[in-house]
């Protein structure tokens, strides 16, 4: 067994979940051992300076070189938790698997290779730490021709997937993304729309609170079905995979661009955004993967009552439940896959699935940073 931390900052722009993860030599994720989990919230300064760099704006290069300083310092905060929570020197952690803000994700566009950007100074991540740091996970698999995204299907596979029988994992963060799961061995995976990235901008606007905490408000309101048919016609929700999608694409100009989000009463709107999140996933499930069984929820969506009561009421015959019920409480999923894609670097073992991104074949994913001598 070896150690690592897995950090995770998504596009919801809450904060960054770390963990502390004891991972098998061998490379495979169970058993595995969750030391100690964290949560930092994300600073608002930092995060409104993250979202405005998600679209043109004057000095990017000025302020995106000073904003992944803040990343760095962001996740070095983390870092200090969990080895102070734990109990652990630096110097027994093998690497941190560090993901860095996404602020742009256009894959295979302008040039047929296109470009992600995750915002992270690793050099800096590792001078703080002093640990070994492995990020720029996504830009091997463009360079291979795929999409970058998404990466977790991998481990969902390795972690959640049960022989003979049909299942997936819905990771429901900023973006939504699916793995199935095949009950003859097969993976695949795909983003499948927004998860709570709508939703949280809604609320902020129109509250002024980070989230609906529960989907209380959304529980409240009326489903639009002209404004949710309108929505849905998005071209994105037919494409087949693979396909990744962003900020890039669901975010305030096209929720706005549906003229009853502007006539609506402001919760019903609110109820439509869940409901079109809920619809997009059990759609592309049920096209894709019919015979699934049984749905696994992660991500900060798995604590909105409401969305998971809409889940299991548009996918009957599916078991719908958080991940925590396998073993792995929905908050840790993200940040333990790039505790495990690190490790899978420090092994050069393949850490994508080109049949989910559509990369010409396996490939071995991160920069290295490292930390640097240590100490005798």
């Amino acid at each position: 067994m070896a150690l690592y931390i897995g950090l995770m900052s998504g596009t919801s722009l809450d904060g960054v979940d770390g963990v502390l993860a004891d991972l098998p030599e061998g490379g495979e994720p169970a058993p595995v051992r969750v030391l100690a989990h964290v949560h930092r919230a994300m600073p608002a300064v930092l995060g409104a300076e993250l979202l405005a760099l998600n679209r043109s704006c004057p000095d990017e290069i000025h302020r995106a070189a000073l904003a992944a300083h803040g990343v760095a310092a962001l996740y070095a905060d983390a870092v200090a938790g969990l080895l102070a929570h734990s109990g652990t020197p630096a110097g027994a952690v093998t690497a941190i698997g560090a993901h860095g803000q996404t602020v742009r994700h256009r894959p295979r566009e302008f040039d047929a290779t296109g470009y992600t950007v995750q915002l992270l100074d690793g050099a800096l991540l590792a001078e703080r730490c002093g640990i070994d740091v492995v990020c720029d996970f996504r830009s091997r698999d463009l360079a291979a021709g795929g999409e970058g995204a998404p990466l977790v299907p991998a481990f969902h596979a390795a972690r959640f997937a049960e022989a003979g029988r049909a299942s997936a994992v819905l990771n429901l963060g900023g973006i939504a993304n699916l793995t199935l799961l095949a009950a003859d061995g097969r993976v695949s995976g795909f983003d499948c729309g927004p998860g709570n990235v709508l939703m949280d901008l809604w609320c902020r606007r129109e509250r002024g609170q980070a989230y609906d905490a529960g989907g209380t408000w959304a529980a409240g309101g009326r489903v639009d079905q002209a404004l949710l048919a309108d929505w849905l016609a998005d071209p994105f929700f037919g494409r087949a995979p693979p396909k990744s999608t962003g900020r890039d694409l669901f975010d305030e100009a096209w929720l706005l661009r549906a003229p009853a989000a502007h006539s609506l009463p402001a919760q019903d709107v609110m109820a439509t955004l869940a409901e079109l999140s809920a619809r997009a996933a059990a759609d592309a499930l049920q096209r894709h993967a019919p015979a699934t069984a049984r749905l696994l929820v992660c991500g900060g969506g798995a604590h909105n009552g409401h969305l998971m009561r809409r889940l299991a009421a548009l996918l009957p015959g599916v078991a719908v439940d958080s991940t925590a019920v396998a073993g792995v409480p929905p908050d840790q999923v993200e940040a333990l896959a790039f505790a495990w894609l690190a490790q899978r670097f420090l092994q050069r073992r393949p850490g994508n699935l080109p049949a989910v991104t559509g990369a010409r074949g396996p490939r071995v994913l991160g920069a290295l940073y490292p930390a640097g001598p240590r100490e005798a």
